[in-house]
């Protein structure tokens, strides 16, 4: 077995805070939270809800389990967001009439209609961070790669 980078790293380099990749990125990740926070006001949506519009509009009518799984959410999660944007008007939620186990989620027209409104929200976020758009496809692609060797690495350790 080859020698991991980190062996030569001494344990006092990674006890520091700004040492974390974790840290650096649960930064990262409130900073978007709150400029996303300000910016969606306008629309009445909370990020998550922002996300589960945007899987909606990108793909249509899917099955709640299906939303959950793309977008990294648990059930007890999900269901009280959707219940929030079934009363807005934005979504409907419909059972499966050949497997009763199964609900799917629809846009009503007033959450077909929001898809115009949001469309400006993307480009606002791409523009707070100063990046280009290589810059910003070459972090997304780093970002998943590390989510896939972070996943992998979790079931490893199971």
């Amino acid at each position: 077995m080859s020698e991991h980078w980190t062996e030569n790293v001494p344990d006092e380099a990674f006890l520091r805070l700004d040492g974390q990749i974790c840290f650096s990125l649960n930064a990262a990740s409130r900073a978007f939270g709150g400029l996303y926070r300000v910016i969606l006001k306008d629309l009445d949506l909370t990020y998550p809800q922002y996300l589960v519009m945007l899987l909606l509009w990108e793909r249509g009518p899917m099955p709640v389990k299906d939303l959950g799984h793309h977008l990294r959410l648990d059930s007890g999660t999900l269901s009280p967001l959707l219940k929030r944007l079934e009363a807005a008007g934005l979504v409907r939620r419909e059972r499966s009439t050949e497997d009763e186990r199964s609900v799917s989620a629809h846009l009503t027209d007033a959450g077909s209609a929001l898809r115009e409104r949001a469309a400006a929200v993307p480009r606002r976020i791409a523009a707070a961070t100063g990046y280009g758009l290589a810059e910003i496809q070459d972090l997304q692609a780093r970002l998943d790669r590390l989510t896939a060797a972070l996943d992998a690495a979790a079931l490893s350790e199971a």
